[in-house]
């Protein structure tokens, strides 16, 4: 038998696990209930929030494929709710994948959603609702902002380049980097996004120093603070307010006054760039520092937002006409011989103005803007010819694609009474244009007005030693046609009526059958140029004449039916190819073509000058062979 002592030692180590191991069950089970119910009340909470997430997630479907839009922050909180919660604060949800501003909702990047890869947006019979909504952005923005909401911000693009851009080695390894001046007013919020996210997505952080957005005094809500808030996550976006309004020249200035970075590129608040739109513009400034370039523009619809873009052997140059406005046509032959493939960057008389890149000291020397010129209009035909004529080179490079979107009408409003742009071109023509002014002021009248001192401008070209206008036209621009080498100009009246050939010559008019109007001595609709090869044209538009009625065609110089003869001496106009004389109807409301007779007033036009000795008899004699 064992002693008292192991006895008694036993016994209590019988009692004692026992114990222990009951002790042990209980806080087991106690911790297994405290997880349970630690488990269960999560489950309660993820469900709630599945619950409340749920609506919130069908909201946007329904937003986005249904076609409702919010018209501001309150109505989504109302709908959709507080998303300030646990699931926004994991580090791997992004709140910007939620709403990106008022009245827009930009759910996770989808693919193949609408506008991706630029294809058009149609809204097919919208209810009453969506039409009014869709029929009061037209009229804040001009174009279609409803169908803007909803497309990504971040949508994908074609990609428009040729093969050539993209060989290896293209372009330089360092290359300048560039800040970026958007100017803005009111501009419509998706927009206005799409635009500087398109930049920061496709353009190489390291050539990207900052994109400076300019507020020209915007009035509407959503480009103030919650403009202000949203940008706050990306580092390269800065903001600048203008005080008052002071238009898109003055706004660049003052963007201008920012950049950094060696080179400034200004696009427009209605962009949209694509894959590799930047580094080719930047290597022809790393090339040549007085290399002015600009992207090819492509269209962006204006009702579906569809991206329309050509191959480089669409590509167009930038031209400009007597009244001083800009134009597009064809490269022409002699600057395509310089070039083995239609993907080099070529030569351009001028520029559109709204999207080009430019060393900034250039910019500096050359002036950078006439800051006489008011709010818009004139200065990119000013910064075209100086660049030119003060040793620079401006190019069209077709490597470089931005999409914009191009408004048939200006939303917004300025003070009237002013005509902005004819003070400018005034001020443009007196400081560049030399003795060419006077055939701007033909087509505008030569009482001037008040222009402003042009000076400092004047002083600026001496102190540049710029090359004259005339050396301008001779080796940049040779194919414009001049109106000094006219036979003829001015108005084409008839005595007998008292009425004048008139018609506006823009590109909407061409293919509609020429008017009359009372003569009244002011150029604008009414001034003519007959050249030595028998054209009535203005700028690029001729009179035409194909058996019907008389119409404007766009000037081909092969004669046939823009060939006319005028005989100084009747005072008739024959056609050349249907030997039949332009007339006035009897009841005096429309041009007609009837059988030549020099006794019919009728037919008698006079043009209010007329120089014989730059007459081209050779034409004529061309003509009584042909016939």
């Amino acid at each position: 038998m064992l002693p008292r002592r192991y006895r008694n030692t036993l016994l209590k180590l019988v009692v004692a696990i026992p114990l222990l191991w009951l002790v042990v069950t209980l806080l087991l089970h106690s911790s297994d209930s405290k997880s349970e119910s630690s488990q269960n009340s999560h489950n309660k909470h993820r469900d709630k929030h599945k619950q409340d997430a749920g609506p919130r997630a069908e909201a946007r479907v329904d937003l986005l494929h249904n076609s409702n839009r919010l018209d501001s922050k309150h109505e989504y909180d109302e709908l959709i709710g507080d998303e300030d919660d646990h699931e926004l604060d994991h580090p791997g949800v992004k709140a910007k994948d939620g709403v990106e501003g008022p009245g827009v909702l930009a759910p996770p990047h989808d693919p193949d959603g609408p506008g991706e890869l630029g294809k058009p947006v149609k809204i097919e019979n919208p209810s009453k609702d969506v039409k009014t909504k869709i029929d009061q952005g037209w009229q804040d923005n001009a174009f279609n902002q409803y169908v803007s909401d909803m497309i990504s911000v971040h949508r994908i693009l074609p990609d428009p380049r040729d093969d050539w851009c993209k060989a290896d080695g293209r372009y330089g390894r360092d290359l300048p980097a560039t800040s970026v001046v958007v100017c803005f007013h009111n501009e419509a919020w998706s927009v206005l996004l799409r635009t500087v996210h398109s930049i920061l997505d496709r353009s190489p952080p390291h050539l990207l120093d900052e994109i400076i957005l300019v507020d020209d005094a915007s009035t509407m809500d959503h480009v103030k603070a919650d403009l202000d808030t949203y940008m706050k996550q990306y580092p390269k976006v800065r903001i600048i307010r203008a005080p008052e309004r002071v238009g898109l020249i003055r706004a660049r200035l003052l963007g201008g006054q920012y950049v950094k970075a060696p080179v400034i590129t200004f696009l427009d608040s209605h962009c949209e760039c694509t894959e590799g739109w930047l580094e080719p513009l930047l290597d022809r400034i790393g090339r040549n520092n007085t290399n002015v370039v600009c992207p090819v523009i492509d269209v962006i619809d204006d009702d579906t937002l569809e991206y329309h873009y050509r191959d480089s052997g669409g590509v167009n140059v930038g031209g400009f006409d007597w009244n001083l406005q800009f134009n597009w046509h064809a490269v022409p032959d002699h600057e395509k011989k310089k070039h083995s493939h239609t993907a080099e960057p070529v030569a351009s008389p001028t520029m559109a103005g709204g999207l080009f890149s430019i060393d900034k000291a250039f910019f500096d020397r050359l002036g950078t803007y006439d800051d006489g010129f008011d709010i818009w209009g004139g200065e990119n035909l000013e910064l075209s010819f100086k660049t030119w004529m003060c040793g620079g080179t401006l190019e069209i490079v077709p490597c470089s694609h931005v999409g914009h979107i191009f408004r048939k009408r200006s939303p917004y409003k300025w003070r009237s009474g002013v005509n902005v742009l004819r003070r400018n071109s005034i001020r443009l023509a007196e400081v560049w244009l030399d003795d060419y002014k006077k055939y701007y002021y033909d087509r505008i009248g030569h009482d001037l007005g008040d222009f402003g001192d042009v000076s400092s401008r004047k002083k600026l070209r001496d102190n540049l030693e710029c090359k004259s206008f005339q050396w301008y036209l001779d080796n940049i621009y040779p194919e414009l046609f001049i109106p000094g080498e006219a036979v003829a100009n001015g108005d084409i009246g008839n005595e007998w009526s008292n009425q004048c050939v008139d018609s506006a010559a823009k590109r909407e008019d061409l293919h509609k059958s020429v008017g009359l109007w009372p003569c009244h001595n002011q150029g604008g609709n009414q001034y003519w140029m007959l050249s030595k090869t028998g054209e009535i044209r203005r700028d690029e538009s001729c009179l035409d004449y194909a058996g019907a009625d008389v119409i404007l065609y766009p000037c081909h110089g092969s004669k046939g039916n823009q060939y006319w003869q005028y005989d100084h001496y009747s005072n008739t106009l024959r056609h050349g190819a249907s030997r039949r004389c332009l007339a006035i109807s009897a009841k005096k409301d429309k041009l007609t073509m009837e059988e030549c007779n020099s006794e019919q007033p009728r037919q008698r036009w006079r043009f209010q000058t007329y120089n014989p000795s730059k007459v081209d008899k050779n034409a004529d004699d061309d003509d009584e062979e042909d016939s």
